[in-house]
């Protein structure tokens, strides 16, 4: 049975469910282009992520997040992961 380092923390933690998201877009300086944002709530509020987007990543993510019933995020990796395939299916 391989260690694992105690004790267990929200830290040690690096997959995480996604709970709920939200959108944001922020004002860039006047005549610039403005900047989207995702912010991931993971785990019930265990732990939060804000990722910056262009406008295409926030149009294609907004489709998949509407579209996926189960969701996942690797901290370290920085990856969203969508749906969950049972093995054998």
């Amino acid at each position: 049975m391989p260690e694992v380092p105690q004790p267990v923390t929200d830290n040690s933690v690096k997959v995480r469910q996604l709970s709920h998201y939200q959108f944001s877009w922020v004002a860039g300086e006047p005549g610039k282009p403005g900047t989207y944002t995702l912010q991931l709530v993971l785990d019930q509020g265990a732990w939060e992520e804000v990722l910056t987007l262009d406008p295409d990543d926030a149009d294609n993510l907004q489709d998949l997040l509407a579209n996926t019933a189960t969701v996942h995020y690797d901290i370290e990796r920085r990856v969203l992961m969508f749906g969950v395939t049972p093995t054998g299916s």
